[in-house]
């Protein structure tokens, strides 16, 4: 292995397996030199000094939570807090860093951070200024992009408002690091903001987009990775699975349509709804309650982690009807758990899929997913133990943290010059 490619295929490793793999694929190494650069990423570790790290949650619910939270308990270095309760998304955005920043001051029981890892709903320019003298020299920022604002679908008959892709522009600019949760993410993004600029009248300043570019990194949300194997006992129906938000930007209307019209042809089938709901509730899920009433094992929101992670391990078939998702973590889960996926070829799911089995989890339009649902209803597989075990090797926590603290402590080692 040259050097050249030695040194790329070990940065690709501190983003992570998924991203060292793709790395070693293209620079056309064995997989025995990936597995080197592994061996030496682990060898390395003993040497990582612990930072401390002040993580920044405004909208702290659901999957901004989960990944918070599952970052602090896997990490290696000391993850503090700071959080708001995940409602008024708009006001979180606008005057969120108030309050994060009063938090902030008063934990003098705290050290004073090495890194402040934000997340998208913060508006870190005003953050930052709150602290001014607050923060040492040396702390380095980070804002991870769960979402944006800009590419985020708007509600049906909603006026886009560009205030809040503004505040996702100027955290960037104020940050050192920028980090998304997929490369569909981080690929619309750049995409989409220069028509986002061009909305203003002049000093635009577009040359900025090619910088912040340089400094974003892709690194995945983490998941927990549960033992045990498959509860589902009984030789009923295969059990079809909703497990995402009850929102509109996952298309329930296409969802249940899918599903009526598997009833028409006959198909035998049960039906769980699960995931979080909120006070606007799309009403594909009022009339899909009362005509598949006889097919529904479970509807609603289960707030308890043990019972959702039971009902994973009892699905068949986990489906994605979305016309937005930039990552995909409830996906994962239910494959995980052993729920076999069909997903839209498209946004952030094939990055969630390895290649060779593209073809047996994506589908390329509605009839294709009805078709595939068919054969799956006719002939129900568990996902496939190679797609389990990738889940596993790229997406558990211990990797994923793994990759989010070397890449944090090489930030923090870096030059303050160098950051910009």
């Amino acid at each position: 292995m040259s050097n050249t490619a030695g040194k790329e295929l070990m940065e690709a490793a501190r983003w992570g397996t998924v991203g060292r793999r793709l790395e070693a694929g293209r620079l056309g190494l064995s997989p025995f030199s990936a597995a080197q650069a592994d061996h030496e990423l682990m060898t390395s570790s003993s040497s990582l000094q612990p930072l401390t790290i002040w993580l920044l949650s405004p909208y702290h619910t659901g999957s901004h939570k989960a990944w918070a939270e599952g970052y602090q308990a896997n990490s290696r270095h000391s993850v503090h807090l700071f959080t708001l309760a995940g409602r008024f998304w708009k006001w979180r955005m606008q005057g969120g860093a108030i309050e994060l920043a009063q938090q902030a001051k008063a934990v003098d029981k705290h050290p004073p951070p090495d890194l402040v890892l934000a997340t998208d709903m913060t508006n870190l320019c005003a953050w930052l200024a709150l602290m001014r003298g607050s923060l040492p020299a040396r702390a380095r920022t980070v804002l991870y992009m769960h979402e944006n604002q800009l590419t985020y679908p708007w509600r049906p008959g909603e006026k886009p408002d560009l205030t809040y892709a503004m505040i996702n522009w100027l955290s960037q600019l104020c940050a050192d690091l920028i980090v998304f949760n997929s490369e569909f993410h981080r690929r619309s993004w750049f995409s989409e903001l220069p028509n986002l600029l061009k909305h203003f009248p002049d000093y635009i300043h577009l040359e900025q987009i090619e910088r912040v570019e340089a400094r974003s990194r892709v690194l995945p949300v983490g998941i927990d990775i549960q033992d045990g194997n498959r509860l589902r006992t009984d030789p009923g129906a295969p059990l079809i699975l909703w497990n995402q938000r009850w929102e509109y930007d996952k298309r329930p209307d296409r969802f249940f349509d899918l599903l009526y019209r598997l009833e028409e042809a006959g198909h035998e089938f049960r039906l769980a709804v699960a995931g979080e709901n909120f006070r606007n509730i799309p009403i594909e899920f009022e009339e899909a309650e009362t005509r598949l009433a006889h097919r529904i094992e479970h509807w609603g929101f289960l707030p308890s982690r043990r019972e959702y992670l039971a009902l994973l391990q009892r699905s068949d078939l986990v489906i994605s009807t979305a016309e937005h998702e930039f990552f995909g973590i409830s996906i994962l889960e239910a494959v995980q758990a052993g729920a076999f996926p069909l997903l839209p070829d498209r946004l952030s799911y094939p990055e969630l899929i390895p290649a060779g089995l593209h073809a047996a989890c994506l589908y390329a339009d509605d009839e294709d997913l009805y078709q595939k649902v068919g054969m799956r209803l006719h002939m129900p597989r568990t996902a496939p133990p190679s797609l389990r075990r990738a889940v596993r090797e790229n997406y558990a926590w211990p990797v994923v943290a793994g990759a989010y603290d070397y890449q944090f402590a090489e930030l923090s080692d870096a030059p303050a010059a160098a950051q910009h």
